[in-house]
């Protein structure tokens, strides 16, 4: 005879929770072991990223380092050739046929600067233009001659060694364009005897050696004449108060200069036999 199996609802409903409690179960158990793989690789990547250097460099060596590759840097321009500094080389400006003329002293300088002009002669050489030129301006004078001018000048030239008032000569060829620059507007035909001439001659080289010699003060005396001595100041002041001008751009313009060192150049007498010394 058969078995009857009667299961009741109540047992039915135990028997059917009871098998999806077991299904939840395995369905819940792989996001179990999802969710701690997901947690063990977090973990890992993040002690990956604050994991510190084992062998961080520490400051004295960095200093040393960067010491040494400034030390290589230099070195390394050091050996490099530098380049030379350009300088500014000065150039004559192209003039057309009616700028080219060169003023003439004491009138307006031209737009354009003149072209440099190379010249050159020996103290001997000009001291004789110097003497030549004081003969001419002073025609009236016919027993005078060069030489005696440039003794005048040579003379008190070398009293002022001797007397221990100057170390040097003063003769030179820039100082002798200076005086020529004085006695050129100073001495005329006027004077009436050659030691007029020398008192006027005289106090141009004063004046002179003031402003050009190489000591502070001059004696008045080796300068000085008997003849001339109350007109000596006169003289002087009026010298200072004409030239000044002029004496301060001998020496600041050199075209200036140029222009009055080829006028006394231009005073040689060629008819007077060679006397330079």
């Amino acid at each position: 005879m058969g078995t009857v199996l009667s299961i009741s609802p109540a047992t039915k409903k135990a028997m059917d929770a009871d098998d999806g409690a077991k299904g939840d179960k395995s369905l819940k158990r792989p996001s179990m072991f999802v969710s701690l793989s997901w947690k063990k690789l977090v973990a890992s990547s993040a002690k990956k990223k604050v994991t510190p250097n084992p062998n961080p460099p520490c400051a004295p060596q960095v200093a040393q380092r960067n010491s040494e590759n400034l030390r290589k840097t230099l070195q390394g321009d050091e050996r490099k050739p530098r380049a030379p500094i350009p300088v500014p080389v000065p150039t004559v400006p192209t003039q057309s046929n009616k700028q080219a003329a060169v003023p003439k002293r004491g009138g307006s300088p031209s737009a354009v600067s003149p072209r440099r002009i190379v010249i050159q002669a020996s103290t001997g050489e000009l001291l004789r233009c110097l003497g030549d030129f004081v003969c001419r301006r002073c025609y009236k004078l016919k027993e005078l001659n060069s030489g005696e001018v440039i003794l005048w000048f040579r003379n008190i030239d070398r009293t002022l060694l001797l007397q221990g008032w100057q170390d040097q000569g003063f003769i030179t060829p820039a100082n002798v364009v200076f005086v020529y620059l004085l006695c050129e507007a100073t001495l005329d035909e006027s004077l009436a005897s050659p030691a007029e001439l020398q008192g006027a001659f005289q106090t141009c080289l004063y004046l002179a050696y003031s402003y050009m010699g190489n000591e502070i003060s001059y004696p008045l005396k080796p300068f000085m004449m008997e003849a001339n001595k109350d007109a000596f100041w006169d003289t002087s002041l009026g010298i200072i108060e004409r030239l000044s001008g002029k004496m301060l751009q001998l020496n600041a313009d050199p075209h200036f200069f140029t222009e009055v060192f080829q006028e006394l150049k231009s005073q040689r007498d060629c008819s007077e036999p060679n006397l330079d010394r």
